[in-house]
């Protein structure tokens, strides 16, 4: 038996586990399965009321799940999936409200990794996977960081991780609200607004506004201010201004720390820098990313973002990239992490 089969069988007697996609790990479990949904809940620490994703094998499972779906949907369903695309469509009958969290909507999705499409092609129905992190937390794009985050948490029935390597794509799924008229983007991921909008014209539809008032978005995964937050503090700058910020804060924390900080700030143990490869990094700051381009940059953040945890760095700058294409989705993870609200949504 290979340990594809094995996590289908686990899966099938209510059990847990951890499989890979493009964007990041999941904690999946069957979907209908209220119990062994409710064990993921307890595991991450999520409230009851913040829906999670179900996983599909394919489209041709989407009337099962969905009800009065639209032509555009199903035009960005043949287009982006499998792939990093979450379509919220209003739920069909029998999909519960452990799934939902209470909404008349469900968010669905058909990841692309290959695991996945193994493990969901073989278990024949729907896996309700959020990201295997604790609430609000840094998404796991490793096995390493799935068992960072589960090795102090209970998760009952976790019996199989599936380790597919580093997630290609390293942010979650872009969420288009498909319930209305014209879709609407709900969090930016790897699909671009753009091209939501483009493939749904295609299919005749408007764009959203250009209609009747569009309804009050449905709650969706990653939706609070504060999300996404490593233990650090997280600054965020333009390109120009991340080498005097960054320097400016080690000095800071010279101050308050005196001579004997000053020593261990000058092996840059207390402020962390992730900016594009060819920016020089002041001296007594770490290093923590350099990437290429956006899509380097949204593969890495994650890793950046534990590492500063894993070294105790008590801040992290981070360049803001460009506000194009999956570099939006990158601003909108470093604005969440960066949140000053975080203090007061964090779970306690």
């Amino acid at each position: 038996m290979d340990v594809v089969e094995r996590a289908v069988q686990v899966l099938r007697r209510d059990g847990i586990i951890v499989y890979p996609t493009e964007t990041v790990y999941g904690l999946g479990a069957d979907a209908s399965n209220q119990a062994a949904v409710g064990r993921i809940y307890q595991a991450k620490g999520r409230p009851s009321g913040h829906p999670v994703i179900v996983h599909l094998a394919s489209a041709e499972s989407l009337p099962q799940w969905a009800a009065r779906i639209p032509d555009y949907a199903y035009l960005l369903a043949e287009e982006y999936w499998p792939g990093p695309l979450t379509l919220v469509l209003h739920r069909a009958a029998g999909v519960g409200d452990h799934v939902t969290g209470g909404l008349p909507a469900v968010g669905l999705r058909c990841p692309s990794h290959p695991v996945a499409q193994a493990l969901l092609r073989q278990f024949g129905a729907g896996v309700a996977a959020p990201s295997a992190n604790r609430f609000g937390r840094v998404s796991p794009t490793s096995v390493g960081h799935v068992l960072e985050e589960l090795r102090d948490r209970l998760v009952p029935g976790l019996d199989v991780v599936l380790d597919g390597g580093s997630c290609e794509v390293g942010l979650e799924s872009t969420i288009v609200d498909c319930t209305g008229a014209a879709p609407r983007v709900l969090r930016p991921g790897a699909v671009t607004a753009a091209q939501v909008e483009a493939t749904a014209a295609r299919a005749g539809s408007v764009r959203s506004g250009d209609g009747e008032p569009a309804a009050e978005p449905p709650r969706v995964p990653g939706s609070l201010a504060s999300h996404y937050a490593p233990r650090a503090r997280v600054y965020l700058a333009e390109p120009g201004q991340a080498a005097d910020l960054a320097a400016d804060l080690v000095r800071s924390y010279d101050r308050q720390a005196g001579q004997a900080g000053q020593a261990q700030r000058a092996q840059g143990e207390t402020v962390g820098l992730i900016a594009p490869v060819g920016m020089a990094t002041p001296v007594g700051v770490r290093r923590l990313g350099a990437p290429v381009d956006t899509q380097a940059y949204a593969r890495m953040l994650y890793a950046a973002l534990r590492r500063a945890d894993e070294e105790a760095l008590e801040v992290v700058v981070a360049v803001l990239p460009a506000d194009e294409g999956i570099g939006h989705a990158v601003r909108d993870r470093l604005r969440r992490a960066a949140s000053e609200d975080r203090a007061a949504s964090e779970p306690h």
